[in-house]
C-alpha cells in the first residue's frame, strides 16, 4: 500500500468501529483521524473547486431557467452540507447538467413564465429531495436504487447530453433558438442557421477549442475559470459587445439569505414525479462517482448514509435560494485531482465562493452567455460514453438495444419521462431475466462424477434413460410456468423418451410455494407417462420447504449428500441410496 493510501485504510478501520450517534455522524469520524498535513493539501483543492465550480454553476444556472447566482448558491451550500453527512470524502457536491436541465425543462410549464413562483418550485423541489432521502435513509432503501442498471443509464445519460447540447447550440450560433421538445428545437435551429451572428460564433468555438484542449492537456485545472476571466476582460475593454453579444449582467453582492420556500406541495401540480426523478438522479450519480473515488484511495462509502448527505445538501439549497444538487464525477475528479483528502475540502470550496460572492460579483457582468454555451458542451460531453457502446454492442446485442430504448425515450419524451421510462425499463429488464431463467440440459463430464451444460459442453456425454435438467435461477412465482414448460419440451425433444428426470437444484438457492407445487404437478404428469422424477442438490431452506409440502415422500430423499451421480447410480441399480444418512447402500 502506497503512503497516500495508508490514511483511508486508517479511516476504513475507524468507520467500522464507529456506533451510535458517531455512526450518522461522518465528521466525528475522520475528525479523530486528521492529520496537520492534510490541511494545506484540502485549502488548495477547496480553492481550486471553487475556481472550477464557479464558471459551470453559472452556466448550469442558465440549464435550469435560473439567474446565475442561483448556480453559484447550490455549490456554496451544497458542499457544506454534505460535509456534514457524507461518507465519501472527495465527492464534490453541486448543481449538475441532467439535474439542470430537468429542472428547466420541467418547471417551465409549472412556473407561467413568473420567475419568483420558478425559483420558489425549485427550491421546493430540493426540499422534497431531502424529505424523500431521510425516508429512504430510515427504510434503508439504498439497495433498491441498484435496480437502475448501467446497461439504463448509458442510454439515458447520452440522450440527456443530446437535448442539453441543442439547447445550448443557439446561443452559441447567436439565434434564438426555440421548440419544446428535441426534434422541434432541431428543426427550429437549422432554420435559424442564416441568421448566424458569425462574431458570437467564432468567439464561442474559440472559447470551446480551449476548454477541450485545455480538458486534454490541462487536467485538473480550472481553465473554465480563465476562459470566463479573459472574455469577461475582452467584452469590456473592446466593442465587440456590440456586435450582438448577450451577457450574464450583475449578478447580486452578498450571500444568500435564508429562506423557506414559500410555496407548498399541493400548490404545485407535478412537482412530487420532478423531486423523485432528481432524487434517482442524484443519488445513482452521486454513489457511482464516491465509489470510484472510494476505490481510488482504499476506502468504502456507506450507501444509505449518502442519503443523508444528499437530503442534507439539499435541504441547504431549499433553504438558501438553490435548487437541486447532487455529487457529480466531474466536479469530485477536479476535487480529487487537487489533492482532497476530507470533507474538509467542501468547506475550503464554500469559503472561497463566498468571499467571490461578497466582493467579486460585479467582474461578472460582461461575461457573454456563450461562453457559458461552450462551458456546458465541453461538460455534457462526458456523458456520451461511445467506447462502452461499442462494448456492449460486442457483448450483448441485446442490453445495447435496451440500452438505446433509453435513449430515444430522453429524445422523444424529454429528460423528466426518459427517467420514468428508463426506471421501467430497468425494472422490465430485470423482471424478463429473472421470469425466464436458463434451463440447462447437464451431461456427465468426462472421466468424473460431475456434470454440466451439454449445450455449452458438447464433449459432455448422455446417460441413457436420464435426462438431468438444471435451473440457472431461484424457482418462485413469477418463473415457474417457464421452468415448467422447459423441462416438459425438453422431454418430448429428447431423442429416447427417458425414464428419469433429474432436477439438480444446486444453482436454485430459492423456491416458495409456487415452485413446490409446479415440480407436485411436474412429478404427476411425468408418473402418468412413466416417468420418474428426482430431485438434488438442493439447498438447506429449499429443502425444508419442499419437505413441508410432502414432496420427499413422493419423489423420493434429496438430502444434502445426494448428487447427480449418486441418483444415477441408484437408477442403474449399481448403489443405491440409503434414506436415513445419503449416502450410498453397498451395491
Amino acid at each position: 500500500m502506497t503512503q497516500e493510501a495508508q490514511p483511508a485504510g486508517r479511516f476504513q478501520a475507524a468507520d467500522a468501529s464507529e456506533q451510535g450517534w458517531r455512526a450518522a455522524f461522518p465528521p466525528a469520524r475522520w475528525l479523530r483521524t486528521y492529520e496537520p498535513r492534510w490541511l494545506a493539501k484540502d485549502a488548495i483543492a477547496g480553492v481550486t473547486l471553487a475556481a472550477y465550480g464557479i464558471p459551470v454553476s453559472l452556466a448550469y444556472a442558465s440549464l435550469a431557467g435560473l439567474p446565475p447566482q442561483y448556480g453559484i448558491y447550490c455549490y456554496l451550500v451544497g458542499g457544506l452540507f454534505y460535509a456534514l453527512l457524507g461518507s465519501s470524502r472527495q465527492l464534490a457536491i453541486g448543481p449538475t447538467s441532467a439535474i439542470s436541465m430537468l429542472v428547466g425543462v420541467t418547471v417551465a410549464g409549472m412556473a407561467g413564465g413568473d420567475p419568483q413562483r420558478w425559483a420558489g418550485i425549485a427550491a421546493l423541489t430540493a426540499l422534497l429531495i431531502a424529505a424523500m432521502c431521510v425516508l429512504a435513509w430510515l427504510l434503508r432503501l439504498s439497495s433498491l436504487v441498484n435496480f437502475i442498471s448501467e446497461t439504463i443509464l448509458l442510454g439515458f445519460k447520452a440522450g440527456a447530453a443530446f437535448t442539453i447540447a441543442l439547447t445550448q447550440l443557439p446561443k452559441l450560433f447567436g439565434v434564438k433558438g426555440g421548440g419544446e421538445d428535441f426534434f422541434e428545437r432541431l428543426v427550429i435551429l437549422g432554420g435559424q442557421i442564416p441568421d448566424t451572428n458569425l462574431a458570437v460564433l467564432s468567439f464561442g468555438l474559440v472559447a470551446l477549442v480551449f476548454l477541450l484542449l485545455a480538458e486534454r492537456y490541462l487536467p485538473g485545472r480550472p481553465a473554465a475559470l480563465f476562459v470566463v476571466v479573459a472574455s469577461t476582460i475582452v467584452l469590456s475593454v473592446t466593442s465587440l459587445g456590440d456586435l450582438g453579444f448577450k451577457v450574464v449582467g450583475a449578478l447580486p453582492e452578498g450571500l444568500p439569505s435564508f429562506q423557506l420556500p414559500g410555496l407548498r406541495v399541493r400548490d404545485v401540480q407535478g412537482v412530487v414525479p420532478l423531486a423523485f426523478a432528481c432524487l434517482l438522479l442524484s443519488y445513482v450519480e452521486s454513489v457511482s462517482a464516491a465509489r470510484a473515488l472510494a476505490d481510488a484511495h482504499n476506502y468504502e462509502i456507506d450507501p444509505r448514509q449518502e442519503f443523508l448527505g444528499l437530503g442534507a445538501a439539499n435541504l441547504g439549497a431549499a433553504l438558501f435560494q438553490a435548487y437541486p444538487v447532487a455529487g457529480g464525477l466531474s466536479q469530485s475528479s477536479v476535487n480529487d485531482k487537487a489533492g482532497a483528502k476530507t470533507p474538509l475540502a467542501l468547506v475550503f470550496a464554500s469559503i472561497t465562493i463566498g468571499l467571490c460572492l461578497l466582493f467579486l460579483t460585479g467582474g461578472l457582468k460582461n461575461l457573454p452567455n456563450v461562453v457559458l454555451a461552450a462551458i456546458v458542451l465541453v461538460a455534457v460531453k462526458g456523458l456520451v460514453n461511445i467506447g462502452e457502446m461499442k462494448r456492449l454492442w460486442r457483448v450483448s446485442r441485446y442490453e445495447f438495444a435496451v440500452s438505446m430504448i433509453a435513449f430515444a425515450a430522453v429524445l422523444l419524451l424529454g429528460i423528466l419521462n426518459g427517467v420514468i421510462v428508463a426506471v421501467l425499463a430497468s425494472l422490465t429488464l430485470l423482471i424478463g431475466r429473472v421470469a425466464r431463467p436458463h434451463v440447462a440440459v447437464l451431461g456427465r463430464i468426462p472421466g468424473t462424477r460431475k456434470f454440466s451444460d451439454i449445450e455449452r459442453n458438447p464433449d459432455n456425454t448422455a446417460t441413457p434413460g436420464v435426462l438431468i435438467v438444471r435451473v440457472d435461477s431461484g424457482m418462485l412465482y413469477f418463473n415457474v410456468d417457464h421452468v415448467y414448460e422447459a423441462v416438459r419440451h425438453m422431454v418430448r425433444s429428447a431423442p429416447d423418451k427417458p425414464k428419469l428426470v433429474i432436477c439438480d437444484l444446486s444453482t436454485s438457492p430459492q423456491v416458495d410455494l409456487a415452485a413446490a407445487k409446479m415440480l407436485s404437478k411436474l412429478h404427476q404428469e411425468l408418473a402418468q407417462a412413466g416417468i420418474r422424477l428426482r430431485l438434488v442438490a438442493a439447498h438447506a431452506p429449499v429443502r425444508d420447504l419442499l419437505r413441508a409440502e410432502g414432496l420427499e415422500e413422493r419423489l423420493g430423499y434429496f438430502g444434502r449428500r445426494t448428487s447427480v451421480a449418486d441418483a444415477i447410480d441408484e437408477f442403474d441399480g449399481t448403489s443405491p441410496v440409503d434414506p436415513p444418512t445419503g449416502r450410498l447402500a453397498p451395491a
